[in-house]
């Protein structure tokens, strides 16, 4: 039995101690319990303890449903990056974007942190045998911390669940049982096998171990933006800490809502022990094919409507109804008055897998890049100011790449056989062969503007989503001189730029044969009058202002330019 917490039904209200085979209430039966600390004593003694401790989950045990944590049991787990999205910030004119990197857990979700708490609390408790049901993230997780405990693991999924991502979890030596039919329909199957054998069911949301891992993001963010941003506040004795400092959003896309349900119930704890002076608001994404929860919201109803068909290729994101999950997320943002749930498609989403590997170095699987999509979402309605930090969840690794993800034209083949490669012609062979691939193939496309940072942007915005031959000038000199040289088929042009500005840069190409048809984009900070209108009229093909157009507007000019 933990004794360092009580369990408070929210039914009946009843206190009760912990105990992990037991997880209904003992007085009213009901499964929806939530774990209560002593918050004012650890509002001093936590601060004092931190220091010496590894930068991992077990850091804030005291806050954690598990008496004695178990070394033996770790596969070093949390502690994961917080990493500042420079580049994307540019984007989206947001400079305080901030990336919590769950990919690099054990097993490349933050999934792990649920398996790592649960398992250690049922080896705690003695229990041998356990049944779940999942998408694949969390029976992967359950699987590696299962075979370590030496917990026999049932795990029931949907036949939508990849391949690759069951041979996975039969590898650990789960007994994998495939459900052709619904997530919803999975855990039904599991909960009546569970009941059947007596065996311990994983109860997601409903169990408290699972909950509580979840905060564990709350508390090193808290921590890891304090570190990067400094405290909000001047250092107060009375703690002997400096309070720590919350994001003003934090985004993570949501399947049946247990990890941000429970991530807000660690702000909340941050903010009862004033580590923290407010709590962030919260953006979640669900995909618009399997998305109950927007629905009740647009709705004001703290119930949701179940999806029975979900339409959606992102399955880990297919829960078609999170039963009560979600009147507890609904109930705890109300009472806030702020945050928001909101959908993309599955398209937003493919495009965010691009844009975030080719700007920012992040191959993530189609869950995570739902909160990507959602956040550029946000930001072009004008929910989140450019003056916000906000903290986006990167819930998982992408492994392997779908085919449907990358489309067609992906790969370039050369053959090299001996029949194309004689002794006598090799050399020649080789280079036919690398003409097949060639960049000279690409459409050619020149950006001129003296701010590094804007060609910056404005290439990796290119490369996300397409293959373009760049050539880049810092001045209107430097840029006629490359136009006549390299002759792009499309041409970027800022007008603000000093000695020879934009309107000159185009005066001038006007007045080459050859340079004197290439479309041109104008993209400018500058608000033009009536007679700089006027003279552009008829040379140019489109007019962008910075900071007020996204990168899939810039791409659509771009592309039906070069048709």
């Amino acid at each position: 039995m933990s004794s360092h917490f009580i369990t408070v039904c929210q039914d009946c209200g009843y206190k009760s101690p912990f105990l992990p085979g037991s997880p209904a209430c003992p007085k009213c039966g009901g499964l929806w319990r939530e774990a209560i600390y002593d918050y004012a004593n650890l509002a001093y003694s936590l601060p004092i303890v931190l220091p010496g401790r590894p930068f991992d989950i077990w850091r804030y045990r005291e806050l954690l449903p598990v008496r004695e944590p178990n070394p033996d049991l770790s596969l070093g787990e949390g502690g994961s990056p917080l990493i500042h999205a420079n580049n994307l910030g540019l984007m989206l004119g947001l400079p305080n974007i901030y990336i919590k990197d769950e990919r690099q857990g054990p097993t490349a979700s933050f999934k792990d942190r649920q398996a790592a708490i649960m398992i250690a609390s049922l080896k705690e408790a003695g229990i041998t045998e356990m049944v779940c049901a999942s998408t694949g993230n969390v029976a992967i997780s359950y699987s590696a911390y299962a075979a370590r405990a030496g917990i026999k693991l049932w795990a029931f999924l949907t036949s939508l669940v990849p391949a690759a991502k069951m041979r996975e979890v039969a590898l650990y030596g789960t007994q994998v049982v495939k459900i052709t039919g619904t997530y919803d329909e999975a855990k039904k199957l599991a909960a009546e096998f569970a009941k059947q054998r007596n065996l311990f069911l994983d109860l997601g949301a409903r169990s408290i171990p699972c909950l509580e891992s979840m905060k564990t993001i709350s508390f090193e963010v808290a921590e890891q933006l304090t570190a990067l941003l400094g405290a909000v506040q001047p250092y107060d004795q009375k703690i002997k800490s400096s309070p720590w400092r919350s994001p003003d959003w934090y985004i993570q896309s949501v399947s049946g809502g247990m990890g941000p349900l429970g991530v807000m119930k660690g702000f909340k704890e941050l903010h009862l022990m004033g580590l923290i002076d407010s709590e962030p608001k919260v953006g979640l994404i669900q995909s618009e094919g399997c998305a109950p929860m927007v629905h009740a919201w647009r709705q004001g109803k703290d119930t949701a409507i179940p999806v029975k068909s979900p339409h959606t290729l992102i399955a880990t994101l297919a829960t078609g109804d999170p039963g009560r999950t979600y009147t507890q997320i609904y109930k705890k943002m109300a009472e806030a008055q702020s945050g928001i749930i909101e959908s993309v498609t599955d398209e937003e989403a493919f495009r965010a897998m691009h844009f975030l590997a080719k700007m920012e170095g992040l191959s993530i699987e189609p869950a995570a890049a739902v909160a990507f999509a959602g956040l550029v979402k946000l930001v072009r309605a004008g929910k989140i100011r450019p003056d916000e930090v906000v903290v986006v969840n990167c819930s998982g690794h992408t492994m392997p790449i779908e085919r449907n993800i990358l489309g067609e034209g992906w790969e370039r083949n050369i053959n090299l056989s001996s029949e194309s490669l004689t002794e006598d012609g090799q050399e020649e062979g080789l280079l036919a062969a690398l003409s097949s691939v060639s960049i000279d193939r690409f459409p050619r496309i020149a950006i001129v503007d003296d701010e590094p940072n804007v060609r910056t942007l404005i290439r990796r915005i290119l490369q996300s989503q397409g293959n373009y031959q760049i050539f880049e000038a810092s001045n209107g000199k430097n840029a006629i001189e490359m136009i006549i040289r390299d002759r792009p088929n499309l041409i970027l042009l800022d007008l603000m730029m000093p000695d020879m500005d934009g309107f000159q840069v185009m005066d001038a190409l006007q007045l080459i044969k050859e340079t004197q048809d290439i479309p041109i984009i104008v993209i400018t900070a500058k608000e033009l009058t009536p007679a700089e209108n006027k003279r552009l009229k008829g040379h140019i093909q489109s007019l962008m202002q910075k900071g007020d157009f996204m990168n899939d507007d810039l791409l659509d000019e771009v592309r039906a330019l070069l048709k």
